[in-house]
């Protein structure tokens, strides 16, 4: 039976590589001269910090920026609250998000049910696998998921014939 998934993760080297562009940037800005304004990264957790809120708003633009021009898209990005961490300085948790959320993988199957197409969906972890008995309702099911789906973006792996 032909078979696809559908998953929705960033790409972990291009999140790096956005990370380390906008903390360069950051480094030679005058407007952050003598700042302690940067992101640190320990796996899908992202922290920010800043002198305040201004300089800590002007470092998630330039990280947006960074992560726009790598073809990441910002919708992967969960802002957590932004705490004071001593005086005036701030930090923001942000966390990189991976895998289908257990909600948005019961409206997928959802939207494939009520579309009555011929392909089954069946949750399986942080993926959702898509199967049926030809390929044409699988493309189908892909342009469905793909138009029913934009809070978060989606991708489609291990097509099998």
């Amino acid at each position: 039976m032909p078979s696809f998934d559908i998953v929705s993760e960033a790409n972990e080297v291009e999140v790096k590589n956005a990370l380390e562009q906008a903390n360069k940037e950051v480094a030679n800005r005058f407007d952050f001269k003598g700042s302690d304004a940067r992101i640190e990264q320990k796996e899908r957790e992202l922290t920010a910090y800043a002198d305040d809120d201004f300089k800590l708003g002007q470092l998630r633009d330039v990280m947006f920026t960074k992560f726009a021009k790598r073809g990441v898209d910002a919708r992967f990005l969960d802002l957590g609250k932004v705490e004071k961490i001593g005086g005036d300085k701030v930090k923001q948790v942000i966390t990189v998000k991976h895998g289908v959320s257990t909600e948005l993988a019961k409206k997928i199957v959802k939207l494939i049910k009520e579309s009555r197409l011929k392909v089954q969906a069946a949750i399986q972890g942080d993926v959702v696998r898509i199967t049926g008995a030809k390929k044409d309702m699988l493309q189908e099911a892909i342009q469905l998921v793909r138009a029913g789906v934009d809070e978060v973006p989606v991708g489609f792996q291990n097509f099998r014939d």
